[in-house]
């Protein structure tokens, strides 16, 4: 599982490198349509390697997708966490209640209880 992991993780590697070779120009990112620009004066841009743009897109994607599921999956968490803290205070109350049950007997007999 391992060198199917490294074998993918090459394959990867290659298919970035060989889109990065291959997209190399040069382009222009503005801010704001040039049109909207020539009238309020402000032309904000920026030029970078078209596989600039699009491997930071491609990341800002993953980015935006993941922080969307980990506040989307926020309610499963908590009820969980709710269920734990739950099953805990039961354990507490089962581990008091048996040794109130085997207080005053023999040795003996109360680990005989608490395997039970």
């Amino acid at each position: 599982m391992r060198y199917l992991r490294y074998l993918f993780l090459g394959v990867l590697a290659v298919v970035l490198i060989s889109v990065s070779l291959a997209n190399r120009a040069v382009i222009e990112l503005r801010l704001v349509p040039e049109a909207v620009s020539e009238l309020t004066g402000y032309n904000q841009a920026i030029a970078l390697p078209l596989f600039v743009v699009v491997l930071v897109s491609i990341a800002a994607g993953l980015v935006i997708g993941f922080v969307w599921e980990w506040l989307r999956e926020h309610k499963h968490r908590r009820e969980a966490s709710v269920r734990a803290r739950e099953v805990n205070k039961l354990e507490r109350e089962v581990t008091r209640l048996k040794g109130k049950q085997t207080e005053g007997k023999d040795e003996i007999l109360a680990i005989l209880d608490e395997a039970v």
